[in-house]
């Protein structure tokens, strides 16, 4: 007899178990936990145009940061779950947090700041609501989502390479990035990752339950005897970089489980407080750049999360996908109003998914877990992401599989496929990959005198990303 939950998220029907969603939530969780860490990191060191760190302090608070982004994290995520049914986690966007703080932040206070990332979450919204969204999603060709999910196979393997210490920047012009340290794997961690990795290779070919949930916890438990034997340390030693030392987390077992969270970072946003500060046309400009990452962004993730998944119709358009958008559009704007900049649909969700996860009950898990986060900090702080990454590694080889499914011989298409992939890791931007492909799919149209099968949308998404590539001159020649 079937059991209202299973029912609900319709888990028989689409070939998972239970257990398997519960395992799915936790895998997606554990690749998605860093950003507790890293988002105070990347906004809690910036002063804003006052001088004031985020929270309106003298000196940087992260631990409010942190409580912040857990908490919107968990809240939107469960959202996702129950409203979209469908396995996608969502928290503070990097890249986009990274916008927020380095060219929105130093134009204005931090209140102000965060009060544009709800303007911008808001407009999103009307667009998903009014139908645009979704209808520029359904004007894509079938065969550019396929590259789309293909490209962010390649970037989420990169980003669990560069994380690890396998692949770094070189400091040389070229070539401009390598293996490890000089040519060569250097240092404790980078191996702690590899026999991770390994591992969890080995368990996805004997097809093991749980392989990368699995690898995860041995890796982690390898980890810390690691440290305590050969004591490796942090990445970052008194403000200098020690590049054999652990990324973000050094594994240990924490000397306490729980810690009160402080929420005072909530409601800390001024609605309309930057146009007295810059101005209206800046504040345009700033929020169509938010704006249009955040766009596409979710287009792709939630593209490539589906295929993998296998939930896509046989346009290549997830199940439910109005809703999707619907939740992701709200947490835009819920994460200016917590003051953590922009939250926004995953990509490391494929982890879970590649762990069998079909459904939303996979999302209701893993927010419960960033929810507990907020007080079970100690435990995600232990955790390093070494032990974690591999994970995109492997999914990143299971969303390149659908590689297949594109017509190579076919240039109209092919070419702006090929863009579409290479650029999203080169540029290590989604936004990037599908703007360049956008743009040469119509232009091939045009050239061949094809204009009549580019969809009128297509021709409209161009000429915004034309605007989008070109926004810093445009902004020096109206300014």
């Amino acid at each position: 007899m079937r059991t209202q939950l299973d029912t609900y998220f319709k888990i028989a029907e689409r070939g998972s178990t239970v257990s398997r969603e519960v395992r799915g939530g936790v895998v997606t969780f554990l690749t998605m936990a860093y950003i507790i860490v890293l988002n105070p990191l990347i906004l809690g060191f910036v002063k804003d145009a006052d001088g004031q760190f985020l929270g309106g302090g003298a000196a940087p608070d992260l631990a409010k940061i942190a409580a912040a982004t857990a908490l919107v994290a968990g809240v939107l995520t469960i959202l996702m779950g129950v409203v979209a049914n469908f396995p996608l986690a969502l928290a503070a966007g990097l890249g986009l947090n990274a916008f927020v703080a380095y060219s929105v932040a130093s134009q204005m206070s931090w209140a102000d700041a965060m009060g544009l990332v709800v303007l911008e979450g808001l407009v999103i919204l009307v667009l998903v609501l009014t139908g645009f969204r979704k209808a520029v999603f359904d004007a894509v060709p079938r065969e550019l989502k396929t590259a789309i999910a293909v490209g962010i196979g390649l970037f989420i393997a990169l980003i669990g390479l560069v994380d690890a210490g396998f692949v770094r920047t070189t400091g040389n012009v070229a070539p401009p990035i390598g293996m490890g340290i000089g040519g060569t794997l250097s240092g404790w961690p980078v191996l702690v990752f590899c026999i991770g990795l390994l591992l969890m290779i080995g368990l996805h070919a004997r097809r093991v339950p749980g392989a990368i949930l699995i690898g995860i916890a041995a890796t982690t438990v390898l980890a810390i005897v690691v440290e305590k034997i050969f004591d490796a340390g942090p990445s970052l030693v008194d403000g200098k970089p020690s590049p054999t030392g652990w990324n973000l987390n050094v594994p240990s077992i924490p000397d306490s489980v729980v810690k009160s969270p402080d929420f005072g970072l909530l409601g800390e946003f001024s609605l309309f407080g930057s146009f007295e500060r810059v101005g209206f046309v800046t504040v345009v400009l700033l929020v169509f750049s938010l704006l249009l990452a955040d766009f596409f962004d979710t287009m792709g993730t939630m593209t490539a999360i589906g295929a993998e998944a296998d939930l896509n119709d046989e346009d290549g358009t997830p199940a439910g996908a109005q809703r999707i958008l619907v939740v992701d559009s709200i947490a835009a704007a819920a994460g200016g109003a917590a003051g953590v900049s922009s939250n926004t649909s995953y990509i490391e969700s494929a982890s879970g998914v590649g762990d069998g996860a079909r459904t939303g009950l996979a999302s209701v898990v893993t927010g419960v877990l960033f929810l507990l986060a907020t007080i079970f900090t100690p435990i995600v702080e232990h955790i390093p992401s070494e032990a974690a990454v591999p994970a995109l590694v492997l999914v990143g080889f299971l969303m390149m599989t659908q590689v297949a499914e594109i017509n190579w011989k076919d240039e109209e298409i092919a070419i702006p496929a090929f863009l579409t992939i290479a650029l999203m890791p080169f540029t290590y931007s989604i936004t990037a990959g599908i703007g360049a492909g956008f743009i040469v799919f119509v232009l091939l149209k045009v050239v061949k005198g094809k204009v009549a099968q580019v969809h009128t949308l297509m021709w409209v998404v161009s000429v915004l990303f034309v605007v989008y590539f070109a926004i810093d001159p445009i902004s020096r020649w109206i300014g």
